[in-house]
């Protein structure tokens, strides 16, 4: 079974937390719905990512490189590999925790 590297296009399913437990996104409608974060009208559904092109934060990037599909693991990220530690993004400074599920790897380089 092959593993995820730069280059590739993935759908990985995610929970967002803040250290703590806070949820602050999610992919999945059950894990939104138990953290009270629900919002009707969104399209729950794996986030289709290609790694390496900066479409999401250096550190869930990272940490989805080298997983097999099917594989879940849980990252703490520092602000350094998330949102930094300053600027006007709301999650500046933050320190954030993804649980990630591979769903599937669609392409690879």
């Amino acid at each position: 079974m092959s593993e995820a590297k730069n280059g590739d296009t993935v759908r990985v399913h995610y929970v967002g937390k803040f250290p703590g437990g806070k949820v602050f996104d999610t992919s999945m409608e059950k894990e939104a719905i138990r953290a009270g974060i629900f919002q009707k009208g969104r399209d729950y559904k794996p986030l289709t990512v290609k790694l390496g092109a900066g479409q999401v934060i250096k550190g869930f990037n990272d940490a989805i490189i080298g997983m097999k599909k099917g594989e879940e693991k849980t990252v703490t990220l520092p602000p350094e590999q998330a949102y930094g530690k300053t600027g006007k993004h709301p999650m500046a400074g933050k320190t954030l925790q993804f649980r990630i599920i591979l769903v599937d790897i669609v392409s690879g380089a």
